[in-house]
């Protein structure tokens, strides 16, 4: 059963490892640093950047049984699980926070989820916060009929995809001295960090508010690999209000960051990550003679 899925998985053809490409951009290049791109947002046209790596080490084992996991109304893991389940053939559901959204239309992003064949299960907050308990668990995994599923976490973050996103540190090897990537969960950080060589660094760009994601990342590595690794740190300054939050001056930046690089740039979390970028490079935070390197883990949606 689990080699059957892990064909199907290789059947897909993701593109690894996935390009590494430098952009040409004055507000580095006149601070004497060089900027690349690491795209992981084209490993796949629907399981993008770090929604593979992390999806593909908990399906690998699935072949036959639903899949149940968990997100909010606008989740990119929601949708990357949804459509791994059409493209592997696995029944999906997804544990939804809000059940004031049950008697909504759905918006775009969960009329994709059940498009793509997730059943959709709205539970109120209160419950959603404590779906880690075993007896919440339990009881959720009974109301949505799938007590013998495949449970994957919330962002798919789980000593599993830890260890699969260690890949892409080896990926980026000695190419860059700093890789950025924006967070949510932390697991594509903690396997990073894990996968660089010594001497290479991570600097985390957390999407949410509160200050809560060093412990996390913390415990998840100790989970993937009994103890800390790699050097990294996070800049809690860019999250722009919370998940999903923008502002008129971050769209502003998105946009003119696509004119320059003809990339399209992902508002939630990519954009966070440059712009960070950006502003460090103006504060000096980088030595002259720096190769940075920002992971691009998804695209527009959408």
């Amino acid at each position: 059963m689990t080699g059957t899925c892990t064909s199907a998985l290789s059947a897909l053809r993701p593109r690894l490892p996935s390009p590494l490409q430098e952009v040409a951009d004055e507000r580095f290049e006149r601070r004497g640093l060089r900027l690349l791109l690491k795209r992981d947002d084209l490993i796949h046209p629907e399981l993008v950047g770090n929604k593979w790596r992390k999806l593909a080490p908990n399906l690998a084992g699935a072949a036959g049984s639903t899949v149940v996991t968990f997100g909010g109304a606008y989740s990119n893991h929601l949708r990357a699980t949804a459509a791994a389940g059409r493209l592997l053939g696995l029944p999906t559901v997804g544990v939804v926070r809000g059940q004031e959204l049950a008697g909504r239309p759905l918006n775009p992003s969960l009329a994709r989820c059940a498009a793509d064949g997730m059943r959709l299960h709205f539970t109120d907050r209160s419950t959603y916060r404590r779906k880690t308990e075993p007896d919440v668990l339990a009881a959720l995994l009974r109301a949505v009929d799938a007590e013998d599923a495949v449970v994957v976490p919330e962002g798919g973050s789980n000593p599993a995809a830890v260890r699969g996103c260690r890949a892409l540190g080896g990926e980026l090897g000695e190419h860059a001295d700093v890789v950025a990537l924006a967070c949510g969960t932390g697991g594509t950080l903690a396997g990073l960090a894990a996968g660089l060589p010594a001497g290479r660094r991570v600097l985390g760009i957390p999407v949410l508010k509160g200050g809560f994601l060093t412990e996390d990342i913390r415990r998840l590595q100790d989970r993937a690999f009994g103890g800390p690794r790699g050097d990294w740190s996070l800049d809690d300054r860019f999250h722009f209000g919370g998940y999903a939050r923008t502002t008129a001056g971050l769209e502003a930046f998105a946009e003119d960051f696509e004119r320059r690089h003809g990339l399209p740039v992902e508002r939630v979390y990519v954009a966070k990550m440059l712009h960070a970028l950006v502003t460090l490079a103006e504060e000096g935070a980088f030595p002259r003679g720096t190769t940075v390197a920002a992971v691009v883990t998804g695209r527009p949606f959408p």
